[in-house]
């Protein structure tokens, strides 16, 4: 068989960039250090970023569909109804998103977007690889006038540099930002805020205090789904690190702290067992009833969203609330310095 002549085989799209600043190699490396850290500590903990594999990246999808998990369908519903107002007030050229996942809101945003004229780019950054090459794919046949830009990338320390716009809107919806506790979330904004220029516009969806039955419900699902993405960081450790956890040897516990407005995941330890972490040459003990902290989940007032927004150089610009003020999208300008 003779191969197919340059002409026949398809050209690259110049619409569709894909930077890997996250090679795997690198990702590993940093899953040691913090299991290292975070499982020979007491009490014992994992960073949440680490669900996000390509099946994690799966299961969170599904939680968002799921009935108890409020914030994704009112989030969206609140976008729907302020994101053309959001892209007229800002005029970006290039949409900015943190944590993009499956970029299903974030269609809100782009047809405003693109209703605004050609030339315009997506940006997407996400630790999924396997996501983020899916979604910029469906991206480019839903909006075909549009660029896409997907980095393959963790923004923990910091985003990844950003290609060169005269105006950009940062999307950082879900309430991720509430996965940072003080004083990493302020870090996490200013960071943000050093690849950005005064007028760029930061778009941020925080739930919002609320009763603890409807928050417990919402990270802890009656099918379970929840419990086996809390349990993914396990399948994770074992693929990566070479370890033997047993991820059905854990029970999915959730806990709402007032004292700190934080809804909190943890994985307990049935019994008392050893775990072998091959790659680290590690060994970890586990106690009957022993916990893993996996995910701090905070949630805001206004007032206190302002403040973080202040401590992080933005501005409040907008505000604009759910109904019945269960979750709230926050528009914030890139300061000048004073």
């Amino acid at each position: 068989m003779t191969s197919a002549s340059p002409a026949a085989q398809s050209a690259p799209d110049p619409l569709l960039r894909l930077a890997p600043e996250l090679g795997a190699e690198a990702w590993r490396r940093q899953l040691a250090a913090d299991a290292r850290r975070g499982l020979t500590r007491s009490p014992k903990s994992l960073p949440p970023k680490y669900f996000y594999d390509d099946r994690g990246s799966e299961l969170f999808e599904t939680i968002c569909e799921l009935p108890e998990y409020y914030l994704s369908r009112t989030e969206t519903a609140v976008l729907a109804d302020i994101a053309a107002a959001v892209v007229a007030q800002v005029a970006p050229t290039q949409l900015v998103e943190l944590g993009s996942g499956a970029s299903r809101k974030t269609r809100l945003l782009l047809d405003a977007l693109v209703a605004r004229g050609p030339g315009a780019w997506y940006v997407p950054i996400d630790v999924s690889d396997g996501a983020l090459h899916a979604s910029a794919a469906r991206l480019r046949e839903a909006y075909p006038g549009l660029g896409v830009h997907g980095i393959v990338a963790d923004f923990e320390p910091g985003p990844p540099s950003l290609p060169p716009a005269a105006r950009r809107l940062v999307a950082y919806l879900g309430s991720s930002i509430g996965n940072f506790v003080p004083p990493t979330d302020a870090h996490l904004l200013r960071a943000l805020a050093a690849r950005l220029q005064v007028g760029d516009a930061l778009l941020l969806g925080v739930d919002l205090v609320k009763r603890e039955d409807i928050l417990l419900a919402a990270y802890d699902d009656a099918a379970g789904v929840t419990a086996e993405f809390n349990r993914n960081v396990l399948r994770v450790i074992n693929r990566l690190l070479d370890a033997d956890f047993d991820p059905a040897a854990f029970d999915h516990v959730v806990r709402w702290d007032a004292a700190t407005a934080s809804i909190e995941m943890h994985l307990r330890a049935r019994r008392a067992h050893r775990v072998r972490l091959a790659a680290l040459d590690l060994s970890i003990t586990f106690a009957a009833g022993e916990t893993i902290h996996t995910e701090t989940s905070r949630k805001f007032t206004r007032a206190s969203v302002t403040a973080l927004l202040a401590a992080s150089a933005f501005r409040l610009t907008r505000w604009d609330e759910a109904p019945g003020g269960t979750f709230a999208l926050a528009l914030a300008t890139l300061a000048a310095p004073s």
